[in-house]
């Protein structure tokens, strides 16, 4: 009697797909973190070297002309 019991139970919680989403859901937003991090990376020295440009262009503008 006993083992019939564990193996429902054992049964029950192997198709129990309640916790799934949230594993699909932890898995996709490290996956976007990443692919931020990464793009954070690869474009980070270029936006220093950028804003640089563009701050002495803003402070070369003489604003009486």
């Amino acid at each position: 009697m006993r083992r019939v019991y564990i193996m429902k139970l054992f049964t029950k919680f192997k198709n129990d797909e309640s916790g799934a989403v949230t594993v699909d859901w932890v898995v996709l937003t490290a996956g976007v973190v990443l692919l931020a991090a990464v793009a954070v990376n690869a474009v980070g020295d270029q936006l220093g070297v950028i804003s640089g440009l563009v701050s002495n262009a803003i402070t070369s503008v003489n604003p009486g002309s």
